[in-house]
């Protein structure tokens, strides 16, 4: 005889507790969030067949609510449970990058960017402006749409950034292609923003393309 649903959703949960959660699969941490399947499918079964549904971790964690709601077995409560999970992940991001000189650490800034921007659909550009010892202060979106099309005006980056009392800046937009390759747009962009922030004494310290569920420094790449 099958052993209860709630038997099959704990086991995960005893793993955990043995080992640790470095040990679970991603189907099996989605079922700690999940809690039930259904009457077909367990939670860990779910949560393997929702990975598969939306092509990794990622795209599934990156979902709007209605995309979620769609899915078999996932009401409102379970879709907002998961959407809660990128927003926590994101969260504690940033209040690391808020501390200390965490954002000389071009891999923390990369993670924090994709974070940000890595589940856009459509091309979103960014600002985080950071304090003298480089900590984050605010990110404020600046535009939607692709660089060439989008209104991003340098001297609202540095209106903003006299706001923050901003030592410096960095920049960051996705391509939802996944290319990380920067555009001619985005060089341009960027050297318009670097000579305007330069003009109040505040630096441009990188700009970061997000593709792909990685980022890439337009720093370390030599085009700043």
């Amino acid at each position: 005889m099958p052993e209860p649903l709630c038997e099959q959703a704990e086991r995960p949960r005893e793993r955990l507790l043995r080992h640790g959660a470095q040990v679970l699969t991603d189907a099996e941490l989605l079922a700690l969030v999940l809690r039930t399947g259904t009457a077909a499918q367990d939670a860990v079964q779910m949560g393997r067949a929702l990975l598969l549904r939306f092509g990794g971790l990622r795209a599934l964690l990156s979902a709007d609510i209605p995309a979620l709601m769609r899915q078999s077995g996932l009401g409102q409560a379970k879709a907002c449970q998961l959407a809660a999970v990128l927003e926590l992940a994101r969260r504690a991001a940033e209040e690391e990058l808020s501390r200390g000189d965490a954002l000389k650490d071009p891999r923390r800034v990369k993670h924090y960017c994709s974070l940000l921007l890595g589940h856009q659909p459509v091309e979103h550009c960014m600002a985080l402006y950071l304090d003298s010892q480089l900590r984050l202060i605010g990110t404020e979106e600046l535009a939607r749409g692709t660089l060439s099309q989008a209104s991003v005006y340098p001297r609202e980056v540095v209106r903003a950034a006299l706001r923050h009392h901003a030592a410096a800046v960095i920049l960051t937009h996705n391509h939802p292609s996944g290319s990380l390759q920067p555009s001619l747009a985005d060089q341009h962009l960027t050297r318009q923003l670097k000579q305007a922030l330069a003009l109040v004494d505040v630096r441009l310290l990188d700009h970061m393309v997000v593709g792909g569920g990685q980022a890439v420094s337009m720093a370390e790449l030599g085009m700043l």
